[in-house]
Formats: C-alpha cells, sequence, structure tokens
C-alpha cells in the first residue's frame, strides 16, 4: 500500500467511525437546504457531511441549493420552498420582527466574521483616526448600528464619518484609496483576500468593540417544521462531519476540493484554515442568554420594537 492508498484508506476508516449510526438501506428522506451564498469554505461541514456519507448515514439525501442573494433563502424556506435555510443571526431577529414564522434549530459557524478592516499602510492606525474618513459598507440596516457601537468605544459618533454603500464591491475601493475602511468585510475573506494580493490589512473585531457575540451563519426551518425528525438528523450528521473535520483537517480538505475541484486555490485554501475554528462543535446546542443578549442590543439600538422570548424563534432540535 502506497502513501496516497494508506491516507485514503485511514481517512475512509475515520468517516465510518464517526458516522451517526441509522441503517442504509432504509429509503433516504428529501431534505433541501437553501445555501447563503455560493459553495465556498464556509459550508465545509456540509460539503463533508454530502461527501463522506454523514447525511446519507443519517437517513437523508440532501440537495443543497445556491442562493446569488443571501436574503431570500429564509424568506423561501418560510414560504414552504425547502426544509430549511442558512441564515444570520442578526437577519432572524429582523426577520421575526417582519413576521416570517422562522426558527433557528442549528449553528454553523458560531462566531461573527464581520469586521472593520482598514490596510496597514493606511491612514488608519487607530479606530480614533477613523474621523474624517469614509467608510464602505455593503449590508444595510446594520451599518450604522455596527459602525455607531464601534465608533463609540473611541469616543466617536457616526456623524464623524462618511459612509458609502459598496454593494458587496469590499476589497478594491479600499485598495485604490476610495474609501479608507469597509465594515462589511470577513476576517476569514477579504482579509485573507488583501493579504495574499499584497495588501496586509488589520481587522477590528466587532464583539471587542461593544457588539454582543452572536452567531454568524445559523440554519433556520419555518415553525411548523420545528418538530420534524429531520432536523435533529441533519444536525447529528453536521456535527460528525464537523468533528471530522477538526480532528483530520487536512483529509477533510482534500474531501472538501475533491467535491469542489474548481474551488482549489490558494484564497480558499487559506479561507478553510481561518475558518476552521469557527465551526460549531455543538451546533445544535442554543446559548439562550447569548440570544437573549444579542435581542437587547438590537432593541436598544432601535432596530426592533420589543424583545420575543427566545424559545419562540430558537430551540435545540429533538
Amino acid at each position: 500500500m502506497n502513501r496516497r492508498q494508506f491516507f485514503l484508506a485511514s481517512a475512509g476508516a475515520a468517516l465510518a467511525a464517526a458516522m451517526p449510526v441509522r441503517s442504509v438501506s432504509a429509503a433516504a428522506d428529501k431534505f433541501t437546504l437553501l445555501l447563503d451564498w455560493y459553495i465556498n469554505p464556509d459550508h465545509a461541514p456540509l460539503v463533508i457531511a454530502k461527501a463522506g456519507g454523514y447525511f446519507a448515514r443519517a437517513g437523508l439525501d440532501v440537495d443543497m441549493v445556491v442562493a446569488s442573494d443571501a436574503s431570500a433563502p429564509a424568506k423561501l424556506v418560510a414560504a414552504g420552498k425547502a426544509e430549511a435555510a442558512i441564515a444570520y443571526q442578526p437577519d432572524l431577529m429582523l426577520q421575526i420582527k417582519a413576521g416570517l414564522p422562522l426558527v433557528r434549530f442549528g449553528t454553523l459557524i458560531e462566531t461573527p466574521l464581520n469586521c472593520l478592516i482598514v490596510l496597514k499602510n493606511g491612514p488608519v492606525k487607530s479606530l480614533a483616526d477613523l474621523k474624517g474618513k469614509t467608510v464602505g459598507y455593503s449590508i444595510a440596516g446594520f451599518e450604522d448600528v455596527y459602525l455607531s457601537t464601534i465608533l463609540e468605544s473611541s469616543g466617536l459618533t457616526v456623524a464623524d464619518v462618511k459612509t458609502v454603500n459598496l454593494n458587496y464591491n469590499l476589497v478594491p475601493p479600499l485598495v485604490a484609496g476610495q474609501v479608507d475602511a469597509i465594515l462589511d468585510g470577513y476576517r476569514n475573506v477579504e482579509l485573507i483576500q488583501l493579504g495574499l494580493q499584497g495588501h496586509p490589512a488589520t481587522a477590528y473585531y466587532p464583539e471587542e468593540n461593544g457588539v454582543p457575540v452572536y452567531d454568524e451563519l445559523i440554519y433556520v426551518t419555518r415553525s411548523e417544521l420545528r418538530a420534524d425528525g429531520r432536523l435533529a438528523r441533519f444536525v447529528q450528521a453536521v456535527e460528525a462531519a464537523t468533528i471530522f473535520l477538526t480532528n483530520h483537517p487536512d483529509e477533510a480538505l482534500a474531501l472538501f476540493f475533491k467535491a469542489h475541484p474548481d474551488l482549489d486555490d490558494a484564497i480558499n485554501r487559506a479561507q478553510f484554515a481561518a475558518t476552521l475554528p469557527r465551526f460549531a462543535k455543538r451546533p445544535g446546542a442554543l446559548d439562550r442568554r447569548r440570544y437573549q443578549r444579542f435581542a437587547e442590543f438590537l432593541e436598544d439600538r432601535g432596530l426592533i420594537d420589543a424583545i420575543p422570548a427566545v424559545g419562540s424563534y430558537a430551540e435545540e432540535p429533538a
């Protein structure tokens, strides 16, 4: 047996050992998951769960549907077009306020990814230096709240800066000097992309500057499905895949790129490594205090009118 054969055999044995125990002879239940964006390293546990057979062992035939509009999946789930979607915890609060019948049943990435990014060789050396500067953003609705909270930690207000909507085109304007900072860049995407392109950057993290910690990516379903047994099996399969990913990152990386060879480049490899520690190891677990704390923050900032009971929109799958 050569080295490659040994590697594949070892990975296969580890996969089989970690898979949820369920008869594979039974017909698999269909389960459609709407993704928040195109397949990327954020979705590694899902790719591993599918490519490694975790979903199949859990009796699920999971169809992952790519979205080009991050705001659409949760709305489509609420309308009964799919069983589940990847969403954002902050967005869920606004969707609940809008009356969408959604409930969180799991977590994909358990830390914020959003951050404020500046170039190391640029004019901003501290948050205080943002006074009179231009900040680009891409997520309308949260930019004032996040930015104002971050600025408050340095004694500034949003009136001290100029903001411009870059509509997800964040990196080129920053590199070109058209803006002095970008707010909605991800620490595992744009921050890495800038470094690999020869533009080292510095990140300021919302959760270190007044914004309560939140789950970046979560799984949501519509309220009428909250007792559906497929949800628990889905979460169990993702948990097993995430543990494998944590214990065997090199093998998991190989499986990820085998499933999506078009993504195999330096940026995605770096993003994969940077995202690895942020995946929820207990995706079904619910930190009720974290959700309550963030809801209180949104109410205080005027984004929601009242604080709903956590159990009305978030739970652990049965």
